[in-house]
């Protein structure tokens, strides 16, 4: 089977059994880290920082499992239906199925969230599982996505068609208009980082670029509020925007990686 030819995870029951796209590269040496890239919102798995990260990964000692979060790239489910919880059970069922030993989550905007939302869970319900996460590198993390960068948004018009509707189409830079859906919102305030600072007790380092306009530095800045700030590095890219993917972003991307994931085994450094 080509590296590049997803395989696919069966998550969930019916009626909302979806069929989840991913492809793994274990890492090169036994017992070496694995890197799990979570995309971001319409992306899938082939985009400029998956594919660089996939090509780098083995040269530097480290693993890659990359996947498609229902109705994205090749996966099934229906995207007008999806939820983040959705997202988080296949990112979690990914996790639990498909690595094994140290990972580091990398998560991008929205993949970010799940990042995040991931630890979060493991932590709660399944510590020892929990224990093999090594940290976080985030790019532009949206982890508030779906309150302050979808709803709070939205002009009061837009707000009144998903409530009578159940769903807006949104403009987006990206391509065709984005549809965010009435359970998508309700759904979303179930995972809100809100009320008690969550403690992560793993290091997180963030990229963000400052002329970003879909997740805005600020909101980045925000998480320092409501996850310990002890425990988040914000690295700050003056001319970097949303998906900091041009070559100097991936060299950043690279070292971030390196430093939270150890180099990926004795044999590996790039």
């Amino acid at each position: 089977m080509s590296v590049d030819e997803p395989q696919f995870l069966e998550v969930g029951v019916e009626p909302n059994a979806r069929r989840i796209a991913y492809l793994h590269q274990p890492p090169p040496a036994e017992g070496g880290t694995g890197l799990i890239w979570l995309i971001g919102l319409k992306s899938d798995m082939f985009s400029t920082k998956a594919t660089a990260l996939a090509e780098w990964a083995p040269k530097a000692g480290f693993g890659l499992t990359r996947f498609e979060y229902s109705g994205h790239g090749v996966s099934g489910g229906d995207f007008l239906k999806a939820t983040l919880g959705d997202w988080l059970e296949e990112t979690r069922a990914v996790f639990k199925q498909v690595t094994s030993g140290p990972q580091v989550l990398i998560g991008s905007s929205t993949g970010g969230h799940l990042a995040l939302m991931l630890l979060r869970d493991l932590m709660r319900n399944d510590p020892g599982e929990a224990k093999r996460i090594k940290g976080l590198v985030l790019i532009a993390p949206a982890w508030d996505l779906t309150e302050d960068l979808m709803w709070k948004k939205m002009p009061p018009e837009a707000q009144a068609e998903v409530m009578n509707n159940g769903v807006t189409y949104q403009p987006s830079e990206y391509g065709d208009p984005l549809p965010i859906t009435k359970v998508f919102i309700e759904e979303g305030r179930n995972h809100l980082f809100t009320g008690e600072m969550f403690d992560p007790g793993r290091p997180i380092v963030i990229l963000q670029g400052l002329q970003d306009p879909d997740v805005p530095a600020e909101h980045t800045r925000r998480m320092r509020k409501v996850i310990n700030p002890d425990c988040i590095e914000l690295i700050e890219v003056p001319d970097g925007e949303h998906r900091m993917s041009r070559p100097q972003d991936l060299e950043l991307l690279y070292k971030a990686v390196n430093k939270v994931g150890g180099g990926g085994s004795t044999a590996g450094e790039a």
